[in-house]
């Protein structure tokens, strides 16, 4: 296999490291904080260096004028061989022609003034060899200077001072490598300490409302996303195909989000819509009659008896209506405070049975009530029932039978009403809590009510930590169960 084709293998060693490379905004960040401390080694290297090179020249030269005094002072035979040797220079007459460079004259002012104007150079005797510590063997920093009318050379071997600085520039070299690759696992530690807050933020992004390294362009990209989105634009969403791995967490989770505000905003906007159609149903009726009434009704009683009762009708369905929404925009809100009690549920069930009896004669009522402790607004779950029995009422045909069931199982408390009626459609069974869904439109409007009374059961019995069970069959019946978490008995 070509090295080619092995750079393509997803599965090659190459390319998932990568492939975490690219993203991860961990390791991503740990390279630019390695290549960074990597820079910032061998910049003190190189300034280490030329400070060093700095002091051997100014070591030299300082030398050197001492040398050239003696000179002046003695000539070159009073100048102590083994001096020489101990300083490391050599003093030789120049015969040949100095080559070389001079300071510019500026600087020869802050220099002694016998050294001032000479000749220096450095040499590199031999360039054969590979070693660099025989290299530095034959490096040499020479002063051809003239004294008395003769022209001298001095020449530096600065060989063991090299020798030591190699020694100890080894040593600074391992341990920067040992605190080069030293840093990687902790700076990645520190990097993912930093980057908690991220991936906290993402973790309450995807609890909200919930029953490699980004670049600064990319960032800048995810914000300019959240500002551009609104009510009009909420099916917008952040790209996470090529977000890097810890951000991509965070990206999923605000779409995720911004999918149940979508879907919250609509429900909204089509309550909102069906509410007006509903109102608008009435208030026609009541402009109609009126205008009936202004026409006809004032000579002719039969008319207007007529049309106040049709008035007095939908007035009382729209106050309905209008109180069934008002409770709906309060929970939504949530600024309905519950009066919270313990209370045996099957009293409540006998005292609801009690009073259904007594408005409603063409049914016929069964209990199996039993003891049911619970916590909850006693108020509340009583108008919960009552819309499970209403309903009950509204869709089973005279002579039928409606059961009222309370029974304790385990740790829940649970309320049935089953009824003999029409039944529901197992396509419509889903869709019976939405608010102002009705599955027959025709026999709604002939029973009455908006579609609204099951939403407020449910949302009476989850605001309660509870939940509902619907079991129904088209011309046999339904069963619709209240579960509410029980409370011990003392």
């Amino acid at each position: 296999m070509s090295s080619e084709m092995k750079n393509k293998n997803p599965y090659s060693p190459i390319n998932r490291i990568g492939d975490k490379i690219k993203f991860s905004i961990v390791w991503k960040l740990n390279f630019k904080l390695f290549f960074r401390l990597l820079k910032t080694f061998l910049i003190l290297d190189l300034m280490i260096c030329l400070v060093f090179v700095s002091g051997l020249i100014i070591r030299a030269e300082q030398t050197a004028a001492a040398i050239a005094q003696k000179l002046n002072d003695k000539g070159l035979s009073a100048v102590n061989e083994n001096w020489l040797d101990l300083t490391e220079y050599h003093i030789a007459l120049e015969t040949d022609e100095g080559r070389g460079f001079q300071i510019p004259s500026y600087f020869q002012h802050h220099l002694p003034q016998l050294t001032a104007s000479g000749i220096r150079s450095i040499k590199l005797t031999s360039l054969q060899s590979n070693s660099p510590w025989e290299l530095f063997k034959h490096i040499t920093y020479n002063l051809t200077i003239k004294i008395n009318g003769l022209d001298y050379r001095i020449t530096y071997h600065p060989q063991a001072t090299l020798h030591i600085f190699m020694f100890f520039a080894a040593i600074i070299l391992l341990i920067e490598l040992l605190m080069l690759f030293g840093s990687v696992q902790p700076g990645a530690r520190i990097i993912r300490k930093t980057l908690q807050p991220i991936q906290e933020l993402a973790e309450k992004a995807q609890n909200f409302s919930a029953d490699g390294a980004f670049s600064p362009q990319q960032l800048q990209a995810l914000a300019g996303k959240l500002e551009n989105i609104n009510a009009a634009k909420l099916d917008t969403r952040i790209s996470v195909g090529e977000t890097q791995r810890e951000l991509q967490s965070l990206a999923e989770a605000i779409n995720g989000m911004l999918d149940r505000i979508n879907e919250s905003y609509r429900s909204q906007v089509r309550f909102v819509s069906d509410a007006s159609h509903e109102l608008r149903t009435p208030i026609s009726v009541i402009q109609g009659y009126a205008n009936l009434l202004d026409r006809w009704g004032k000579n002719d009683e039969k008319t207007l008896q007529e049309c106040i009762d049709a008035i007095k009708d939908e007035t009382a369905n729209m106050k309905a209506l209008v109180e069934q929404l008002l409770f709906l925009a309060r929970g939504d809100n949530n600024t309905m405070t519950l009066q919270m009690e313990r209370f045996d549920l099957a009293d409540l069930a006998q005292e609801v049975l009690r009073e259904t009896e007594m408005i409603d004669t063409g049914h016929k009522y069964t209990a199996h009530i039993n003891t049911a402790f619970v916590t909850a607004d006693k108020g509340l779950i009583k108008q919960a029932t009552r819309i499970l029995i209403d309903n009950a009422i509204k869709y089973t045909p005279s002579g039928g039978s409606i059961t009222i069931s309370v029974a304790e199982a385990g740790d829940h408390a649970r309320l049935i009403v089953q009824d003999e009626g029409i039944g529901i459609a197992p396509e419509d069974v889903s869709k019976i809590f939405d608010r102002f869904y009705r599955s027959d439109e025709s026999r709604a409007r002939a029973t009455g009510g908006a579609g609204l009374g099951l939403s407020i059961a449910k949302w009476i019995t989850e605001r309660h930590g509870g939940y509902m069970e619907v079991l129904s069959r088209v011309d046999i019946g339904t069963k619709i169960s209240i579960i509410l978490p029980a409370t011990a008995k003392n």
